[in-house]
C-alpha cells in the first residue's frame, strides 16, 4: 500500500508517493521548488558592486576537494528529482552532461570556480525541465 504524504506550503504543495514518483498534479510544484534549489546553490548571492551572482555551490567549490565533491552531489539531487519527475532519458543525459562538466572543470583551481560562477549548471537543468514541460504538459 503506497502511503501518501502532502505538503501545504506553497514551495512545496503537493502529493508525494512512496513509489518515488510525483503525481500530475504535484509536478508544477515539484518544479518550482526545484527552481528556487537551483537559486539558492547557483545564484542566490550577488558580489558587492557588481552584477556577479553566485550560490551556496560556489562557496563550497571553494574547499579543496571535498567541497567540489558536496557541490556536485547537490546538482546530483536536482537530476534525482528529475528522475523522480519521469523525464525522458535523453533529458536526464543532458542534465548529468551539465553536472560532470561543471563538476570536472570547477575542480581546476580559481579558474575552475570561474567557470562555476558563469555556467550555472543547476539553472541550466531547472530550465531543461521548464522547456520540457511546457511542451509535454504537467500531465
Amino acid at each position: 500500500m503506497d502511503h501518501i504524504m502532502a505538503f501545504t506550503r506553497s514551495a512545496f504543495a503537493g502529493v508525494y508517493s512512496d513509489a518515488g514518483k510525483y503525481d500530475a498534479q504535484s509536478r508544477r510544484a515539484a518544479i518550482d521548488r526545484l527552481d528556487m534549489l537551483a537559486t539558492v546553490f547557483d545564484t542566490a548571492f550577488m558580489l558587492p558592486g557588481t552584477k556577479v551572482r553566485f550560490g551556496v555551490e560556489s562557496l563550497l567549490r571553494l574547499i579543496p576537494g571535498v567541497g567540489d565533491i558536496a557541490a556536485s552531489a547537490l546538482s546530483c539531487y536536482l537530476v534525482y528529482e528529475a528522475y523522480k519527475l519521469d523525464v525522458p532519458r535523453t533529458l536526464l543525459a543532458r542534465m548529468i552532461a551539465n553536472v560532470v562538466l561543471e563538476g570536472a572543470v570547477g575542480a581546476v583551481p580559481f579558474a575552475g570556480d570561474a567557470f562555476d560562477v558563469m555556467f550555472r549548471a543547476n539553472r541550466r537543468n531547472v530550465a531543461l525541465l521548464r522547456q520540457h514541460f511546457a511542451r509535454t504538459g504537467y500531465d
